[in-house]
């Protein structure tokens, strides 16, 4: 599987596999895509835990023994989740050493449902970590107007976060801000800005999926020919932003003082239409200074046949422009379709957390 995702790593790409479970950690699958894959970081989400722990196939024995010892629904898939989440962390920590920190990170998310609460993130951001207990842990957090402030203050207690579910530059904007307002917290509470660390999700296939059902209900020329082509160029953007930030003098203060830059990354990379080329999110976004966290299905589609040319982003930046320059002459209002799907992507994961408290539920009953 190494030709392609080694040349994707020469790129500048941090290859991260988007899934985990006890059986890819106890197989020795990660640690085989560690090894022949070029896979260097893990991200989890609260529908992935529940495919890894819905079926209860690989978890019975632990199940068994939290319902002997009384566990609540919340503190047996806590234990699970933060032990599967521990291990992979233990598999990456040579990536993490030899990277000097910048990769082999493990992702867990905060409970979905708070979203919208501030306080409450911060909270269980700060639980999340100290019961990981690792320093490759990443806490993922979403780009709330709520996880926006929690991000600042989790950031400026030394917590690493990967801020979720980004999907428009305006947005992605203010994640940068409070990336920022958070380094400067932690630098004036005494924290080494060096230990800590970020990554932006942005949100690909996704915006692809809600921008084509518009635009089929729209008529013309125009509407057709930018079918498919918003969630590249919307990423293509959020780079451009990320690489413009750069030149800022506060953030060049910030990395004179130890901080490390808060990658883009491009998470929903897998293709929802069929029609599309399975390796499209990773060909389009390939550029230096980026992470693209897969699917397994789509990471063998890339070893197989990604057409890579280097860096796929700057190059083609006045595309992207023209491609919003588009979208708004048929009447789409991004700002609109970033709001759903932001919407949209919280509602996914309460959904995916509520499957999953209700079939450990079950499963602890059953025990």
């Amino acid at each position: 599987m190494s030709d392609n995702l080694s040349e994707l790593s020469s790129i500048g790409v941090s290859v991260w596999l988007d899934d985990l479970s006890r059986q890819r950690i106890k197989s020795g699958n990660l640690q085989e895509l560690i090894e022949g894959a070029s896979v260097v970081g893990v991200t989890t989400n609260p529908a992935i835990f529940k495919a890894a722990i819905g079926d209860g196939k690989d978890y019975g024995d632990q199940v068994a023994q939290l319902a002997g010892e009384g566990a609540s629904v919340e503190e047996a898939i806590e234990t699970m989740t933060t032990q599967d989440v521990r291990e992979a962390c233990d598999l990456m920590l040579p990536v993490y050493k030899a990277s000097g920190r910048r990769d082999g990170r493990v992702s867990i998310e905060v409970d979905p449902r708070l979203a919208d609460k501030t306080e409450e993130t911060i909270a269980a951001a700060k639980h999340l970590w100290q019961v990981v207990d690792r320093p490759n842990a990443m806490i993922k957090i979403p780009a709330t107007s709520a996880g926006l402030a929690a991000i600042e203050e989790v950031i400026g207690a030394g917590i690493s976060v990967n801020v979720t579910l980004i999907f428009s530059v305006p947005q992605y904007k203010q994640v940068i801000e409070a990336y920022w307002a958070g380094l400067e917290k932690a630098k004036q509470a005494g924290i080494d800005l060096s230990t800590v660390s970020s990554v932006a999700s942005f949100f690909v296939s996704r915006v692809d999926t809600l921008v084509d059902k518009l635009l089929d209900a729209k008529e013309g020329k125009t509407a057709r020919q930018l079918r498919s082509k918003a969630g590249v160029a919307n990423a293509r953007l959020a780079y451009e932003t990320y690489q413009e930030s750069l030149q800022s003098p506060r953030w060049q203060e910030l990395a004179r003082q130890g901080a490390t830059e808060q990658r883009p990354l491009w998470a929903s990379t897998g293709v929802k239409d069929p029609s599309l080329k399975p390796t499209l999110y990773v060909d389009e976004l390939a550029a230096d200074d980026t992470v693209n966290t897969m699917p397994e299905k789509t990471l063998r589609a890339v070893a197989a046949s990604a057409e890579l040319h280097g860096d796929a982003i700057t190059p083609n930046l006045p595309e992207a422009h023209r491609v919003f320059d588009g979208l708004a002459e048929v009447g789409i209002g991004f700002s609109d379709v970033a709001r759903q799907l932001l919407d949209e992507g919280v509602k996914k994961f309460e959904v995916a957390w509520e499957d999953l408290l209700s079939s450990v539920q079950k499963a602890l009953e059953q025990a």
